[in-house]
This record gives C-alpha cells, sequence and structure tokens, in this order.
C-alpha cells in the first residue's frame, strides 16, 4: 500500500521524535524512503521548521522534532480521528 504525502511526513517526525535525536542516515533507512525522495522530504521539513538539525558535543549533526513538529504530529492524530469517528 503506497503512503500519502502526510503520512510519509508523519512516520518521519515519528521516528525522530522516538529517537529524540538521530543522525540523518538511520532517518534515511528507517523512513524506508529513496535517498532522492528522503532528500525532498528532509529539505521541506527544515524549511517549514518541522524539524531541526544541529552539531552534537562529538561534531556530528543530528535531527531533532521542533514544537512545530509535535504540534504536527497532534494535529495529525486529531484529524485521524475524525475520520475513524465518522468512519470517513
Amino acid at each position: 500500500m503506497k503512503r500519502e504525502r502526510l503520512e510519509i511526513i508523519r512516520d518521519i517526525l515519528l521516528i525522530i521524535r522516538d529517537y529524540k535525536s538521530i543522525k540523518r542516515t538511520p532517518l534515511l533507512r528507517k523512513s524506508n524512503l529513496s535517498s532522492q525522495r528522503f532528500s525532498e522530504y528532509f529539505k521541506e521539513l527544515l524549511e517549514k521548521e518541522l524539524i531541526g538539525e544541529a552539531t552534537d558535543s562529538k561534531g556530528k549533526k543530528k535531527v531533532s522534532l521542533t514544537e512545530k513538529g509535535s504540534r504536527y504530529l497532534e494535529k495529525y492524530r486529531t484529524i485521524v480521528s475524525f475520520i475513524d469517528e465518522f468512519e470517513l
């Protein structure tokens, strides 16, 4: 079953939330996307400030969820609940 755009965004954000902070390559693997598609989504999420990228104490770049990204996940859950409740 093919995932829709909003589901892919949700999946990426959930992975980041679950790990709190994750390197880009493991995130790519766990997202189950081609590297080209992942790059497109990653760039969009950064631009829309749903995720942030920072360098840790060892000099490694890590990705984390922003407050805006957390709100996206909350709103997504609300929408899915609404759809399920009304069996749409």
